[in-house]
C-alpha cells in the first residue's frame, strides 16, 4: 500500500497479541488504521486498554508488532526507523532526570549526550516556558514543570513530531493547562504532536484532529468538528411550564429525555420543530428551546460504550 509523505504517520491493518504465561491470548491492537495529518496536533483517544500505547510503542520500534504496516513521514517503520528518528521526540514514560540538577543542567547533559548545541537548551526552556525557572533545581518543580521539562528534553534535537502518551496524568487543573498551551504552541508553529489522552475535554480545545480507537481498532477520525457532527445525536435543551407531562409525550415518542433542574434535556433530535409540534398536539407550549452543540466526550463515550475508562491498563 502506497502511503502518503503528507501524513506525519499512517498505519494500516496494525495488529499486536500477548500472551500471558499461561497461555492466554491478549488482543491489545487489532487491525488499526489511522492517519496522523502533518503539523496541527492530533488526538489519540481510547480507554485505558483499548490499544494506545501499545500502539505508540509499536511505531517507535519499542514493540514488534505482529501484523501490519506504519509509516513515519512516508518512510516505514520500524526497517527505516533510522532514517527518521531524528525527526521524532517522544515520551512514552516519564524520563529520568537528577533532582540536585537544575532544568538547565539536566538539558544540557541530556543536548551533550545527543550532539545537539547548548544554545538549543535555552530555546526549549522558552518554548515550554521555563525559562525563568531553568536555574532551580528539578526537585523543586511542581508536577506541571516537571512534565513540561521532559517536553522541552524531547524538543533538544528539534523534531518535527512529538509523541506524548497521557502527559497530563496525575496533573493538577493547572498543570493541565500550561501542558495544553505548550502542546497548541507547537501545533501553532508547525510541529506535528501526537498526544494520546482520555481527558476528551481538555483535547477537544487543543486538538486539531482525532482518532478514537477502542478494543484495538479505529472508531473513528477526522477533524473535531467532523467526528463530533458525524456521530453525535442532536439534543435541544427546553423550558415548558408541565414538565411532567413534556417528558411522558416525549418519551412515548421515541426520544430519550432527562430533566435538569427547569429544563429538559431532549437528545436525539434530528428538527427542534419537530419537538415543538409533537408537544402542541397535546396542548403543550415551549417558553423555549434551544439546540445544544455535541461535545467530544459525548461521541467518545458513545463510540467506546462498554469499555471502562479507569480499566486495566495495557500490556506493554
Amino acid at each position: 500500500m502506497t502511503f502518503s509523505a503528507a501524513l506525519a504517520v499512517s498505519a494500516r491493518g496494525l495488529r499486536k497479541t500477548y500472551r500471558s504465561r499461561r497461555g492466554r491470548r491478549t488482543i491489545a491492537v487489532q487491525g488499526l488504521d489511522m492517519d496522523v495529518p502533518a503539523g496541527g496536533v492530533h488526538g489519540f483517544l481510547g480507554p485505558n486498554g483499548s490499544g494506545k500505547t501499545t500502539s505508540i510503542r509499536m511505531l517507535l520500534g519499542l514493540v514488534r508488532a505482529d501484523a501490519g504496516t506504519m509509516t513515519i513521514f512516508g518512510q516505514p517503520v520500524p526497517e527505516r526507523l533510522p532514517e527518521v528518528v531524528g525527526r521524532v521526540g517522544a515520551i512514552v514514560e516519564s524520563p529520568k532526570f537528577f533532582p540536585a540538577f537544575s532544568g538547565r543542567k539536566n538539558l544540557e547533559l541530556l543536548a551533550e549526550a545527543i550532539g545537539t548545541p547548548r544554545c538549543v537548551v535555552d530555546e526549549v526552556l522558552e518554548e515550554t516556558s521555563l525559562g525563568d525557572r531553568g536555574r532551580d533545581r528539578f526537585k523543586s518543580y511542581s508536577l506541571g514543570m516537571k512534565q513540561r521539562l521532559a517536553i522541552a528534553a524531547a524538543l533538544l534535537k528539534q523534531p518535527d513530531l512529538l509523541i506524548f502518551d497521557e502527559p497530563t496524568n496525575g496533573l493538577d487543573p493547572a498543570g493541565i493547562r500550561e501542558i495544553r498551551e505548550t502542546m497548541r504552541g507547537l501545533g501553532d508553529r508547525g510541529k506535528t504532536v501526537l498526544v494520546s489522552s482520555h481527558i476528551l475535554a481538555e483535547v477537544e480545545q487543543v486538538a486539531d484532529t482525532v482518532s478514537i480507537i477502542g478494543h484495538g481498532r479505529l472508531l473513528a477520525s477526522g477533524t473535531v468538528a467532523d467526528v463530533i457532527g458525524s456521530n453525535a445525536a442532536a439534543s435541544v435543551r427546553l423550558r415548558i411550564a408541565d414538565r411532567e407531562a413534556a417528558v411522558r409525550v416525549l418519551t412515548d415518542g421515541g426520544l430519550v429525555v432527562r430533566v435538569e433542574g427547569e429544563q429538559l434535556l431532549v437528545d436525539g433530535v434530528t428538527d427542534s420543530a419537530d419537538v415543538t409540534r409533537r408537544l402542541a398536539e397535546h396542548g403543550l407550549y415551549v417558553a423555549e428551546i434551544v439546540p445544544v452543540r455535541a461535545a467530544l466526550e459525548s461521541v467518545f463515550l458513545e463510540l467506546t460504550a462498554g469499555e471502562s475508562l479507569t480499566g486495566t491498563k495495557e500490556p506493554r
